[in-house]
């Protein structure tokens, strides 16, 4: 009985040990990562990369915590105006990164994310000001990789969602969101925004294969992105579709 006390506690400490041998971003990416079983997860991440950037401002931690306000702009706020603070706090970060690392492909990633999500937010007529900013930041991303999956969602997203007058052309989204599930046919949110330039283009038929494989996608990419946003945004497309031909 007590070899078996012992091997408990070893099995213990060495669980701790590990748990103190990650870094904040490390461990702030293990709570994101399962976002949808616990929201909450989502402010604990935050505080945690707050707390490393009061002791030390490392790109690494800007860009995480970037992506994690991102995430809090669209899971946990719950009003346009708490949408708004945490994009507009995730771009400052961002930019800070990006001043810091301009390399750094995650520094620009969520620097863009965040800055398009404010102004989809604010309004897109309200907004066209940062076009300039956010197609500059995709062409460094696309040249710092070019088989950025969200990078390439972002220019889909924003050739759909610009009027044609600014530079909309579904037909370049719909290459981009294509693009990015040639890279990953399992990241769901480009399914789902493919089907979107598809209703948007009366493709029903095409929307409605897209929005059901999203449904019933056995091994999603981001599991929790799946989870709390695409398959319930799949869902809503498909009954606003149901009786279209």
């Amino acid at each position: 009985m007590r070899a078996r006390h012992l091997a408990v506690l070893a099995v213990a400490l060495a669980a701790a040990a590990s748990a103190w041998a990650q870094s904040p971003v490390e461990a702030a990416r293990a709570l994101v990562a399962r976002y949808h079983q616990d929201p909450a997860a989502l402010d604990r991440a935050r505080d945690l990369l707050d707390a490393a950037l009061a002791k030390d401002r490392k790109v690494e931690t800007m860009a995480m915590l970037s992506y994690v306000q991102f995430l809090i702009g669209d899971v946990r706020a719950t009003t346009p105006e708490q949408k708004l603070a945490a994009y507009d706090r995730g771009r400052e970060i961002g930019k800070r990164a990006v001043e810091l690392a301009p390399k750094s492909h995650d520094a620009h990633l969520w620097y863009a994310i965040n800055t398009a999500r404010w102004g989809e937010t604010k309004g897109v007529l309200r907004s066209l000001f940062l076009l300039p900013t956010i197609r500059e930041e995709l062409g460094i991303l696309l040249e710092l990789d070019p088989r950025s999956v969200r990078a390439h969602i972002l220019a889909g997203n924003v050739f759909l969602e610009v009027p044609g007058f600014a530079g909309g052309d579904r037909a370049k989204a719909e290459e981009h969101f294509k693009k990015a599930l040639e890279i990953d046919p399992r990241f769901t949110n480009a399914r789902v925004d493919l089907a979107r330039v598809y209703i948007a283009d009366a493709r029903y038929a095409d929307a409605r294969r897209e929005l059901t494989r999203v449904v019933n996608e056995p091994s999603p990419s981001v599991v929790a992105d799946w989870t709390v946003k695409d398959a319930p945004r799949a869902r809503k497309l498909l009954e606003s579709i149901k009786d279209r031909k």
